[in-house]
């Protein structure tokens, strides 16, 4: 798990994201669209973080270790 602890200014940004589900100081839940669209692009060869770049995610907001885990999760998913 990511030790980047959101700032308000992060949690408004990505409460503002259609993929968002829901966000807090510590976490993300992304919702199933985006899961959908994730593995989709990574299938076709995208890297984690065009993905995410593409889906209107601030990488540096987010943290790269984040994308890292999130890619890592769903492959063995």
């Amino acid at each position: 798990m990511s030790e980047k602890i959101f700032t308000v200014k992060d949690i408004k940004q990505l409460s503002t994201n259609p993929y968002v589900k829901t966000v807090s100081s510590k976490a993300i839940t992304y919702t199933d669209e985006f899961k959908q669209v994730f593995i989709a692009k990574n299938e076709k060869g995208k890297l984690s973080r065009d993905i995410f770049g593409a889906c209107r995610f601030y990488i540096v907001s987010v943290g790269i270790m984040r994308v890292r885990s999130f890619f890592n999760r769903w492959l063995k998913a």
